[in-house]
Order: C-alpha cells, then sequence, then structure tokens
C-alpha cells in the first residue's frame, strides 16, 4: 500500500523493537496499527521484527502515528537541560534600541524574555499578528498597549495575557523607557523576530505581509 512504497530503507538499529513495543502500549494489534499507517500487517510485521527497515519518510509517519518522535523512535537520548538561567549567563541582543534577555530554555513549548523597550524608534510602530498567546508583565516604567484596535496603558506590576492572532504593537510611555517580561509559545522565533520586534527579519514561515490596521502600513504575521 502507500507507505510501502516509500524509498529506500537505511540501518537502523533498535528500531524494530521499539515499533513492536509503541504499538502494544497503544493497545493496538497488528491489523489495527497497520489500518491506521495505510500499510498491510505482513508489512508492518516485517518491519516490527527487523526484516525489513523503514525509509526515512515512514519513519515520520510511525513517529505521528504512536504519538513520539522520530529521535524516540532512533534511541537517542535528549541532552539534559539546565532549568536555572543564571544572571549575566545570557548575552543581550539588541534590536534598534530594543533589548532583549533570555529568560528561559531553548526548544520549549514557550520562550521567556526579559525586554527593555525603549521610548522611541522604528520597533514601537510594528504591528504583529501571528498564531500562538503573549504574556508580559511590566516591571519599570509604563507601557503603551495597543491590542486589537484598542489603546491599554500599563504600569509596573500590571500585566497582559491576550491571543497574540490579535493586531498588537508596544510602544514604552516613560522617557527612560520600560522594562518587561514577557512569555510567547513560538518555538521558531529568533530573540530579535518576535512580536516585539525584528521587522526587516521574519522568522522562518512567517506568513505574506498585511495592511497594518493602525498605521496604515505594513506588518509581518
Amino acid at each position: 500500500m502507500g507507505q510501502e512504497a516509500a524509498g529506500a530503507g537505511v540501518e537502523l538499529s533498535g528500531v524494530a523493537p521499539r515499533l513492536r513495543d509503541l504499538r502494544r502500549r497503544a493497545g493496538l494489534t497488528l491489523e489495527a496499527a497497520a489500518r491506521r499507517l495505510q500499510m498491510s500487517p505482513a508489512h508492518l510485521s516485517r518491519l516490527e521484527t527487523g526484516q525489513r527497515q523503514p525509509s526515512l519518510p515512514l519513519l515520520l509517519t510511525l513517529a505521528r502515528s504512536y504519538g513520539t518522535t522520530v529521535s524516540d523512535l532512533l534511541g537517542e537520548t535528549a541532552p539534559e537541560r539546565e532549568p536555572v538561567i543564571r544572571e549575566g549567563s545570557v548575552e543581550p541582543v539588541e534590536v534598534d534600541g530594543w533589548v532583549y534577555w533570555q529568560a528561559g530554555g531553548p526548544q520549549r513549548a514557550m520562550q521567556a524574555l526579559r525586554v527593555h523597550v525603549p521610548p522611541s524608534g522604528p520597533q514601537n510602530e510594528l504591528v504583529r499578528s501571528h498564531p500562538g498567546e503573549e504574556w508580559l508583565y511590566v516591571l519599570r516604567g509604563r507601557l503603551r498597549l495597543f491590542l486589537g484596535g484598542v489603546e491599554h496603558h500599563l504600569a509596573a506590576g500590571d500585566s497582559a495575557h491576550y491571543d497574540s492572532l490579535t493586531p498588537h504593537r508596544l510602544g514604552a510611555m516613560s522617557p527612560g523607557g520600560a522594562d518587561l517580561l514577557f512569555v510567547h509559545t513560538l518555538l521558531q522565533s529568533h530573540t530579535g523576530d518576535l512580536c516585539l520586534g525584528g521587522a526587516d527579519r521574519p522568522f522562518p514561515g512567517a506568513a505574506p505581509r498585511h495592511t497594518n490596521p493602525f498605521e496604515g502600513g505594513t506588518h509581518a504575521s
């Protein structure tokens, strides 16, 4: 069937017993799993007994079907991630006056940053809209948040939590700028490419540019 014709296999030791274990843990018979994978029971049996090696595209299909990753199928051990980030252990990144400090670990389901927002500059005019959620907490100064056409003023100690598909823009109201904690749910964004900045470098997979509802210009989704 469809998956049986998927390219030449590669030598992958240890995949066969993991495939069998994943199927059994999912409570699936060989026939039921084969139907889900759109292949014959005989072909799946050969994969589980090591008589046939899966192609790389088939590895992706198997991982998705069993709710795991290709790395897990290959028996790769993920490196241990340090849960604590010490003061001074990360270098700040500056983008047009906005300064970002990484405040969370890489490759997580959310990204945490400490951000300094200057009182003026091109980044302050950016409006962004993209999938996910965002949360911010003002540490110092006053912040102006445009959210879906409504202007909100936030002081130190105030926070905001919103769907980032809603067009949004941030700016500092204080002469010395504002400092905030910022958390968002996009893994693929570079630090300088968040909704807080990076207009000239859209993050991977960014949608086409759209009309800016606040300024009459454009913004990257």
